[in-house]
């Protein structure tokens, strides 16, 4: 079966099923994060203290970890609540905000794969060539690096870490040990509103929540996005500006349906 069918069959899932995604996320888009699971028919749970992650975990689909707003409390509750996903088979989405700006950043990232098994690693190109061991900059927690060499990161990481990696930015690139996938949707507006990458990582968990095809599930989240992306351009006004195009954004999301997915998503393998 096509990628995308299996991707546009996960959406239906998510809207019948609601999964439970659970979030360790950062205090900047947490609230973006909850909608838009919300928006493509999830459930979202925030729940960040040591006492309860590894009993709130355990009732859910899918478990994201985003170091976006790392302190050393935070960091212990990543690793507890993604040790307790990992013994229950919850697929692991991991999202390393920022990993080269600082060493504290860097070693909390370290400490977190050492102990967590990733299903799925979510990351712009300095993120991931960051972890893939390569010279990158990062801007805060913007990345500051061309796509030269992108592909050869992305395959360093998915093989060192046993997982799937997909770096977003103008060409999406998604690679796993089944192969490399590029995906072709998206508008520049999403590089304007803070916090869309986080809601593409929360997307990939939705998906993930619902399907063993976690392949699949990093082409759904991504083109979703992507989709959602155009789609909310296209809806603008001329007197309408960045502000309104979040809103039509989270419109969009929550109106996506399989046949839309299928319709508009631009997936191309290798």
């Amino acid at each position: 079966m096509d990628i995308l069918q299996t991707a546009a069959q996960a959406l239906a899932a998510i809207r019948k099923s609601k999964p439970l995604i659970h979030h360790l996320t950062n205090y900047v888009t947490i609230n973006d994060c909850a909608n838009i699971t919300l928006a493509i028919g999830a459930s979202p749970v925030m729940a960040n203290d040591p006492q309860e992650v590894e009993e709130m975990v355990s009732h859910a689909a899918a478990l994201v970890i985003n170091i976006g707003t790392l302190d050393a409390t935070k960091v212990q509750s990543m690793i507890a609540a993604g040790k307790q996903a990992n013994t229950l088979g919850i697929p692991v989405i991991f999202d390393p905000v920022g990993v080269g700006a600082t060493s504290f950043r860097r070693q909390a990232a370290g400490q977190i794969l050492q102990a967590v098994q990733p299903t799925v690693i979510r990351g712009n190109m300095s993120e991931i060539k960051t972890l893939a061991g390569f010279e990158a900059v990062t801007r805060g927690v913007d990345s500051a690096v061309d796509t030269a060499d992108g592909d050869q990161a992305a395959q360093t990481v998915a093989k060192k870490l046993n997982c799937i990696v997909t770096i977003t930015g103008k060409m999406d690139l998604i690679v796993s040990n089944q192969g490399l996938y590029r995906i072709d949707n998206g508008h520049p507006l999403l590089a304007n509103v803070t916090g869309t990458g986080c809601m593409a990582t929360s997307l990939i968990a939705c998906f993930c929540g619902v399907t063993t095809d976690y392949l699949a599930s990093a082409v759904g989240g991504i083109a979703v996005m992507g989709i959602a992306g155009e789609i909310a351009e296209r809806s603008l006004k001329p007197d309408e500006g960045i502000g309104t195009f979040r809103v039509r954004l989270f419109d969009a999301v929550s109106n996506m349906t399989p046949e839309l997915l299928l319709r508009h998503g631009r997936v191309n393998q290798g």
